[in-house]
């Protein structure tokens, strides 16, 4: 008799156990197929959100590229109707555009260029800043860099009719004074006229001495004298000062006025101090123009100068320009005379014509520069010629 092993599980129980195993298999796929459909209803509604989004995005880039289109073709339509020229450079300074005037300017193969080729072959430098030379017309040239490419957008714009009609109202104004003066010019003229004719009269008399029709002759060449400066320097006032393309050494120039005004200085007593602190520097303008203007100064500071005084004559760099003093230990300038001393004419010496500093004055400006008074009353004058310098003196100076 066999006997089944103890606790053998019966054919039911084992039936039971895989359908439940069975029950719990399609339950967690049942779980896992809900949770996939929700995903994929999730899913789809990203979808349908993001191509929603994607769809108003296109719309806005779209919108965003026709406006810049149309400010493109607007900013090109302005280019191209500016009465200015335009270039625009790159990093390496080579033109990669530029408008129409600026071809009719500079010529129609500008692209790809190296612009200071291009300046070099057309534009020539004036004594003003920012001013050019062009066949015979007056350019006036602005850079503005260019952040995003490190380049530079350059402005030519042609001021030939506003520097002609500057140079006319400034003709005009000289022309206006010269009425305005007429009256002073007849009696400048009259004093050392009817005094050479006195004179001159005197010559005649018979019974007159060999030493006093001499001594009389002498004074009636010096009025005569007097009268033909007298007469240049209202010219030279009148027509204004034509300025040269001289090279001008500041240390040759201050060395020459020295030079010439040596023996007056001698016959007065007075000392000429130098003191030149900017030796190679250059100044380009017209030689005998600066040369008359400096004389002119260094003149007036010796009319007030006593014996035994000296006169400094000093020359530096300022910012962009030289700075050359004429300074005396004079008994200086009332404020009130300041205002005036640069009118034509007026002049406080019996034998002086009054031109002097106005014609130094106009000869600064005509260089593009200024000239300027400092005064105390009793410690004397200074003048000071500003004149614009080649930037190669100060390279020089440093080299």
């Amino acid at each position: 008799m066999s006997l089944a092993p103890p606790h053998a599980p019966t054919q039911p129980a084992v039936a039971d156990a895989k359908a439940l195993e069975l029950q719990r298999a399609f339950d967690l796929f049942n779980q896992v197929s809900a949770e996939l459909t929700q995903a994929y209803a999730t899913l789809q509604q990203k979808v349908a959100s993001l191509t929603e989004e994607l769809a108003v995005a296109n719309g806005e880039l779209r919108r965003q590229y026709r406006e810049k289109e149309a400010l493109s073709e607007r900013l090109s339509l302005l280019l191209n109707a500016l009465p200015a020229g335009v270039v625009v450079l790159d990093g390496q300074a080579s033109i990669t555009e530029a408008n129409p005037v600026a071809r009719q300017l500079l010529g129609d193969e500008l692209e790809g260029r190296h612009w200071g080729d291009v300046a070099r072959a057309h534009l020539e430098p004036t004594l003003t800043l920012g001013e050019w030379q062009l066949d015979g017309r007056r350019l006036s040239l602005a850079e503005s860099p260019l952040d995003s490419s490190g380049g530079k957008l350059l402005l030519l714009h042609d001021i030939s009719a506003a520097h002609q009609m500057k140079s006319e109202l400034e003709r005009n104004q000289r022309l206006a004074a010269m009425g305005e003066m007429a009256a002073s010019l007849a009696h400048q003229l009259r004093t050392p006229l009817a005094t050479a004719l006195l004179y001159a009269g005197n010559l005649g008399q018979a019974e007159l001495g060999e030493e006093a029709r001499r001594r009389f002759a002498d004074k009636t060449v010096a009025q005569l004298r007097r009268l033909e400066r007298l007469i240049q320097d209202v010219l030279l006032f009148a027509r204004g000062e034509s300025i040269g393309r001289d090279v001008i050494g500041v240390s040759d120039l201050l060395a020459e006025v020295a030079q010439t005004l040596e023996p007056l200085l001698k016959e007065h007593g007075v000392r000429l101090e130098m003191d030149d602190r900017c030796p190679g520097a250059v100044i380009v303008g017209g030689r005998k123009a600066l040369f008359g203007a400096l004389v002119s100064l260094l003149e007036n500071a010796l009319q007030v100068s006593d014996p035994g005084g000296s006169i400094r004559l000093s020359a530096w760099y300022g910012e962009d320009e030289i700075q050359v003093a004429v300074a005396d230990e004079g008994p200086g300038i009332p404020a009130e005379m300041q205002a005036r001393i640069f009118e034509p004419f007026f002049t406080t010496r019996s034998q002086g014509t009054g031109l002097g500093l106005p014609i130094a004055l106009g000869v600064a400006r005509a260089h593009g520069g200024s000239l300027q008074v400092s005064s105390e009353p009793g410690s004397g004058a200074e003048f000071v010629l500003r004149l614009p310098v080649q930037s190669q003196s100060r390279e020089d100076m440093h080299s």
